[in-house]
């Protein structure tokens, strides 16, 4: 296998990928980048997603760009703004040494004009995505006569997306002399259609076992009732503490319902669909890239084109009706040689479509038993415990304080402090999984464990009896105070898991919210710690209330069916 350093590349791209710490190719690479800087016919390269296609063609076409001649020679297409932006980054790396070369970004949800403007200054390169590069060649602000290269990247997702007339179209504008590079994780018979259509004899590559999985991705099931899939999601989420994945959901309604149940019961979570605004996007796309979400719950048109590295899990909410999608999705894992899980939660009415996928994947969908109260407990006091070890003590700091700790804590022993110690988180996790039945559903339909109807993961009713105490805080609207951010505020508080709130109101100065009364003074100590955007919150309870039925919201359920 050949080194980065021992390829036919300019010093200027060699400098650069040192930089990015480059030194082994991947498959598709090592013989995608030799072959494009030797030939300038067509080339179809068929290989799963993230396993570095973007440096396979951008490469070559870097070392094949010529910036004395100011005219568009190179068109990327992809399907979403996502991938558009991270192939432009990518692009900008590789050229770091390079600052005559001039990439242009083109896609929707962002202004228009800017990137008019940049085109008509002269740009090299223009990646994008095929319904705004459309745009641009109908307003004639984008011109292609002169085109050497197009690459069509995620071609299978971009057909999947309806993109088909504006691909068409937007070949209609190209020169018949031009080099295509297809890039395809698989080969539907739409991407085998272009192919006929606008490629002439191209080279193939197919790196890896065609419409098949990595082998680095363990791929699992769990069988649950249809009830219990979001009770099984968190105890996905809880058995794994340094969870960092996507959750694939089917509607734009079901994807931001279950973001926000995780965000209620604590858990770092957000959502990513097509409702949302380009800044809303963007903004939660930042925050899980730098790992201040763990798990984005999207759908496959939000989620196509995202490039994240190190995701440890990809969690289907239901088996994709495609087989081609769930190896796409469970590709997002695993890459770079890491491994990687692929979950999906199933119900007995869709166990058919588990065996398909196997067939498609070429390998068996382990069935698992969904974990247990018992065993989320000790995953999760393990977890405290090597966290403990790892932590990093800052001495300078906290010595003077020890003398006054050692007195304060001196009436306990060795075994009750670390018991303490280790209560102070821990207690919340064994209050919440002290009477949990097991979900798995076994082959007669009951559930193992005698799961009881209507009941809950504590063994309690779902209708349950809830007393709320008022809680006052001196926070309002002024301080940007919102509904769904007073919850995220409550959860990160971490008194408990998944602590019923009810009804909330928000003034200009001030907010009441509904919580459950048993945690009535652990709420009013973490409260009057804590700071709203800096501002020090005082909370008082104004009132105790009835006792109640804590009941789901049927509007909701009726409009989500």
């Amino acid at each position: 296998m050949k080194k980065f350093n021992e390829m036919v590349l300019s010093d200027e791209l060699q400098k650069a990928i040192a930089d990015l710490n480059f030194i082994t190719p991947t498959p598709v690479q090592e013989e995608s980048i030799p072959w494009l800087l030797e030939h300038d016919t067509d080339l179809i390269a068929q290989a799963q997603t993230g396993t570095g296609k973007t440096a396979a063609f951008g490469l070559p076409v870097l070392s094949k760009t010529n910036v004395k001649n100011n005219v568009v020679q190179t068109l990327i297409l992809c399907p979403t703004r996502e991938l558009c932006i991270q192939i432009t980054k990518d692009f900008e790396s590789f050229a770091k040494y390079m600052p005559k070369v001039k990439i242009c970004p083109v896609y929707g949800g962002a202004p228009i004009q800017r990137q008019k403007d940049q085109l008509r200054g002269g740009v090299h390169i223009v990646v994008g995505t095929p319904g705004r590069v459309f745009d641009m060649l109908r307003q004639k602000v984008l011109h292609l006569e002169n085109l050497d290269r197009l690459i069509l990247d995620e071609a299978d997702e971009m057909l999947n997306m309806g993109f088909k007339e504006e691909i068409f179209s937007i070949m209609s504008h190209t020169p018949e002399q031009k080099q295509v590079l297809l890039f395809s994780a698989t080969m539907p018979k739409e991407v085998v259609e272009i192919t006929k259509t606008f490629m002439t004899k191209p080279h193939r590559i197919a790196v890896g076992r065609q419409d098949q999985g990595a082998d680095n991705i363990k791929h699992i099931y769990y069988k649950v009732h249809a009830k219990d899939k979001y009770r099984a999601l968190k105890r996905i989420a809880d058995i794994n503490p340094k969870i960092y994945g996507i959750v694939f959901c089917k509607t734009r309604i079901e994807t931001q319902e279950i973001a926000d149940k995780l965000q209620h019961d604590g858990y770092s979570a957000d959502a990513l669909h097509g409702d949302l605004s380009q800044v809303q996007r963007d903004t939660v796309m930042n925050r899980f890239r730098n790992k201040y979400v763990q798990l984005l719950v999207a759908t496959d048109v939000a989620a196509r084109g995202l490039d994240v590295d190190d995701l440890t899990h990809i969690i289907n909410y239901q088996p994709p009706m495609d087989p081609d999608i769930y190896i796409h999705r469970s590709g997002r894992t695993g890459r770079a040689g890491k491994s990687g899980t692929s979950v999906t939660i199933v119900h007995v009415k869709e166990l058919s479509q588990m065996k398909t996928m196997e067939r498609r994947l070429g390998r068996e969908i382990v069935l698992e038993r969904v974990p247990t109260g018992k065993e989320i407990c000790q995953k999760q006091l393990y977890n405290l415990i090597d966290t403990m070890e790892n932590i990093e003590v800052n001495d300078e700091q906290i010595d003077e304080l020890m003398d006054n700790i050692y007195k304060k804590l001196s009436w306990l022993s060795r075994e009750e402090l670390i018991k303490r110690f280790v209560s102070v988180e821990f207690n919340r996790f064994l209050e919440y999984y002290k009477d949990a039945t097991d979900l798995d559903v076994v082959t007669d339909g009951s559930s193992k464990g005698g799961l009881r109807p209507n009941m809950n993961e504590r063994g309690r009713h779902d209708k349950k009896n809830v007393v709320f105490s008022t809680f006052q805080l001196n926070i309002g609207y002024k301080a940007d105070l919102t509904k769904r951010e007073l919850l995220k505020f409550i959860n990160r508080l971490h008194v408990a898991h998944g602590i019923e709130i009810g009804h909330i109101d928000i003034a200009a100065d001030q907010s009441t919210v509904e919580l459950d009364s048993d945690y009535n003074q652990a709420l009013l100590g973490a409260l009057n710690k804590a700071k709203y955007m800096g501002t020090p919150i005082q909370a008082k309870i104004i009132e105790k209330r009835k006792e109640k039925y804590f009941k789901p919201d049927r509007k909701r359920e009726r409009n989500r069916r």
